[in-house]
């Protein structure tokens, strides 16, 4: 059993890597509540938008620009693939429009793989050569970035669908597309906001994540995994719930590396799998238990 001192690390990574989890999950939840798409290639759009800040800056391209250019790739992106596929699977069941993401999924991975090659990259924020130090543990400001963002995206999301027109009939669709259509609600504008604001997290949580970890393709590709864990957590529903679970699955995700007698490290890729099902079952089991009642 590792002490205290060896897991105080993992906690500040898990707690950075689970704030961009939880800032990718409330980009899923925002995007399927107002279109019913779970997007699957969240992953691959963020880590092809972190490859091309990468290049940028081999080009010599201001950083600004560099990092500004990631973030608007995944905007752009996730918006043109709604505005194409969006309408003609609006009336579609919801596994029918997660299934046909994986499609872009597939095309982005093989384009990464195709124009940079199955070798890590480096892609550099200024906050990594700031750092402080607390109980001991040296603390990047990116580690903190990770953190401050995924709660002020949150905020910022919650307030948005709360108090601003747009975020009202991005509610509205969540509840009844055809009842919300049919008052007058410009449905494919408020569609194509989802789409983008959605896109733009997604930008800037490969951001975050080429940093935290290595910059690869595949690997940033299925990190979509632990944020789609939280979104179930969250039911697809609550943001608060959605952050907080992503923080968890970071914390409990890094902690089992500092594991090894015995090596639970070499199961830590789980994690997100065994809290999603074992939060799901309890949800069931609240749901049977008032049918009962």
């Amino acid at each position: 059993m590792p002490d205290l001192e060896s897991i105080k690390p993992y906690l500040v990574l898990g707690l950075a890597l689970g704030g961009v989890f939880a800032m990718s999950g409330v980009g899923l939840v925002v995007l399927y509540r107002a279109t019913g798409v779970l997007n699957l290639a969240y992953g691959a759009i963020g880590a092809m938008g972190a490859l091309i800040g990468s290049t940028l800056l081999e080009w010599g391209v201001p950083e600004v620009l560099a990092f500004l250019a990631c973030i608007l790739f995944g905007g752009l992106a996730t918006l043109l693939y709604g505005g194409v596929f969006g309408p003609p699977f609006a009336a579609r069941d919801p596994l029918i429009k997660a299934v046909a993401t994986l499609g872009l999924l597939l095309i982005l991975l093989g384009l990464m793989q195709y124009l940079w090659g199955p070798l890590p990259r480096t892609v550099k924020l200024p906050t990594n050569d700031w750092s402080f130090s607390v109980a001991g543990v040296q603390v990047s400001w990116t580690q903190v970035l990770g953190v401050v963002f995924s709660i002020a995206i949150t905020v910022a999301t919650a307030i948005f669908l709360r108090v601003t027109k747009i975020g009202t009939a991005m509610r509205a669709l969540a509840n009844d597309r055809e009842i919300t259509a049919t008052l007058g609600v410009p449905v494919r504008n408020v569609e194509a906001a989802a789409w983008f604001g959605s896109g733009i997290i997604c930008g800037a949580a490969g951001l975050l994540l080429a940093n935290l970890v290595q910059l690869e393709a595949a690997a940033l590709t299925f990190l979509v995994i632990p944020a789609l864990a939280a979104a179930l957590i969250g039911q697809l529903r609550s943001l608060w719930i959605t952050l907080a679970a992503g923080l968890v699955i970071g914390l409990v995700q890094s902690c089992l590396t500092a594991f090894t007698d015995p090596n639970l490290a070499d199961y830590r890729n789980m994690t997100p799998f065994v809290l999603a099902i074992i939060a799901l079952l309890w949800f069931a089991r609240k749901r049977q238990v008032l049918v009962r009642n």
